[in-house]
């Protein structure tokens, strides 16, 4: 199994931007899907969660109603969708899944992508 990250790139304060994650080895329509992110000099943290069910799960302040997560089965991809972006959201964004609920810790998932780097500043 395979988890690929990917969209990440330089935004402006209140821009929005849309990453991707790939997988192989494993359908993601029907797993739970989070994304975690980790700030330069800081832990990484959960952000937020779908789960098979497609009930969120929210880890990160401030970001529920600016973010979303949605599934494209015909190419096996989820993606995240981060609108009015902040300096604060800036950070390796890295997307995770595991079967049915959502968890908010990192090693709670077995399988676990590489990372996209998101900047967000003028």
């Amino acid at each position: 199994v395979q988890l690929q990250a990917s969209g990440g790139g330089l935004v402006q304060p209140g821009g929005s931007l849309r990453l991707s994650c790939a997988a192989s080895g494993i359908t993601l329509g029907n797993v739970a899907i989070s994304w975690f992110r980790q700030a330069p000099g800081k832990e990484r943290e959960g952000v937020l969660c779908l789960s098979s069910s497609d009930v969120y799960s929210y880890y990160a302040d401030g970001v529920k109603d600016r973010f979303t997560i949605s599934r494209d089965s015909a190419q096996n991809t989820v993606h995240l969708q981060m609108n009015s972006l902040k300096p604060e959201d800036t950070a390796v964004y890295y997307c995770a899944s595991r079967s049915y609920l959502c968890s908010g810790t990192w090693t709670g998932y077995p399988y676990r992508g590489k990372g996209t780097l998101v900047t967000v500043s003028s």
